[in-house]
């Protein structure tokens, strides 16, 4: 499989194949890491107090024999209005998922290697918005002709991050932050020529 190198102009100027290595990997590395990444996402705040930590109940709310009704030793009881809840949500569960390193590198190079398969992982040899401004970024990815692109480059400026920021179908990170995660949830990849196939 190769990547599209583009030219200044953002036009196909020749390809560059990826590395065998790239090539027949499991595709379960990839839902194995994407699962760990949306797990690690979770907010676990939903919580709601069990019968233990809902104030009140001291009492017991009636004599145990005589009444005619079920024994009761407090009002703070799931069965009643204003008791705790019987197995409700806390916010104590860990949701994270170990991902191996060998793992989180065969996830990306299969992420890497479909998106060569699909023509959509682009080289370019610089891509930089020394304005800062966001119609210039706007321009650029108008020429890109893609859905929605994830830029990769290895030392992100402030200028081109204050550019593409504001820009919805686009997202930009430095390639120590790339990961398979956020290349399988852009439909393109476009990449600095000293990035690629890392």
């Amino acid at each position: 499989m190769s990547a599209i190198v583009l030219n200044e102009k953002m036009e196909k100027a020749s390809e560059l194949a990826l590395p065998e290595s790239f090539s027949g990997i499991n595709p379960h590395n990839l839902y194995l890491y994407v699962k760990s990444a949306q797990a690690a996402q979770r907010a676990n705040s939903a919580t709601a107090k069990g019968r233990s930590e809902v104030r009140g109940g001291g009492k017991k709310p009636w004599a145990q024999k005589g009444g005619g009704r079920a024994r009761a030793g407090s009002r703070r009881s799931p069965i009643f209005v204003g008791g705790g809840q019987a197995f409700g949500p806390s916010n104590n569960r860990n949701y994270d998922l170990k991902v191996n390193k060998k793992q989180k590198k065969l996830a990306l190079n299969f992420a890497l290697n479909e998106h060569a398969q699909n023509g959509s992982l682009f080289i370019v040899d610089t891509l930089e918005v020394t304005s800062g401004k966001t119609k210039d970024a706007a321009a650029i990815f108008k020429a890109l002709n893609q859905r929605d692109v994830l830029i990769v480059k290895s030392i992100l400026d402030e200028k081109t991050y204050l550019a593409f920021e504001n820009l919805a179908p686009t997202y930009v990170v430095e390639a120590n932050e790339l990961n398979a995660y956020l290349a399988a949830n852009y439909r393109s990849i476009v990449i600095d020529m000293g990035n690629s196939c890392r």
